[in-house]
């Protein structure tokens, strides 16, 4: 899949949380502007983020990477950062990484919406 094909949107919903729908492949070619795209939601103080993976067809561990690392400064700040309805492919990632473990894993927005 080309880099141009790797798609972020967000959705401000309520609560101040950030809502990014990630479409195509998340990898080594993708991740920098995953971590970009963070790195300016919480520069103009926006920590509390569900990540719709709906679309992501594949996940690398330098994708998975920068939830981790964006993790401990949601934290910091008193937010969170809830993954939401991974594809089979993208949870199992998940769970061999075990990011399962680290994170809250939801299926749908209303319970995303609950984690905050």
């Amino acid at each position: 899949m080309a880099l141009e094909e790797f798609k972020i949107e967000r959705e401000v919903a309520d609560k101040a949380v950030v809502i990014l729908r990630l479409t195509g492949y998340l990898d080594a070619h993708t991740f920098e502007r995953l971590e970009e795209t963070i790195a300016d939601l919480f520069a103009r103080g926006n920590f509390r983020l569900i990540v719709d993976l709906a679309n992501v067809q594949y996940i690398s561990s330098a994708g998975a990477g920068v939830f981790i690392g964006a993790l401990s400064e949601a934290h910091e700040n008193k937010g969170n950062i809830v993954l939401m309805n991974p594809t089979a492919n993208v949870r199992e990632v998940f769970d061999l990484l075990g990011l399962t473990q680290i994170f809250q894993v939801v299926d749908d927005r209303a319970t995303a919406m609950a984690a905050f």
